[in-house]
């Protein structure tokens, strides 16, 4: 089958952030996601696994903003990041003891196919699951 989207993948995606002190720091020292660019003036923060890069803005009205409601609001649902089927276990470890993070459940099965993803919230309050998908 022949493609015809006129788009070929994701550039970035840009998140809005209470704090983007914290969510950077996750982003960066949890996942090892590299600082690769600022606007210290916007102010955002550019960090990137090498394949997916994420824009992290900071929100302006700061702890007066309310948290996305994935039952209710319109926009992000959550944020879908690969891993590797053997790093998922050791993922969840350092998760549940690393600040500001609320894992939503550990590892389970996605389906019948092999696949396992676990949920959690990053500093910041945004939903991240993380997929491993199955190996051949």
């Amino acid at each position: 089958m022949e493609n015809t989207a006129i788009t070929s993948g994701v550039h970035h995606i840009g998140l809005t952030v209470p704090d983007i002190t914290a969510t950077g720091a996750f982003f960066t020292d949890v996942l090892g996601f590299e600082r690769v660019g600022e606007k210290p003036g916007y102010p955002a923060v550019f960090v990137s696994d090498g394949v997916v890069m994420l824009t992290l803005w900071q929100v302006k009205v700061g702890a007066t903003a309310r948290p996305f409601d994935r039952a209710s609001g319109v926009g992000l649902h959550h944020l879908a990041l690969t891993v590797r089927a053997d790093a998922l276990e050791a993922l969840h470890d350092r998760l549940a003891t690393a600040d500001g993070v609320d894992v939503e459940f550990a590892p389970e099965a996605l389906g019948s196919g092999g696949t396992r993803h676990m949920m959690c919230y990053v500093p910041g309050g945004i939903r991240v699951e993380f997929i491993a998908p199955a190996t051949n």
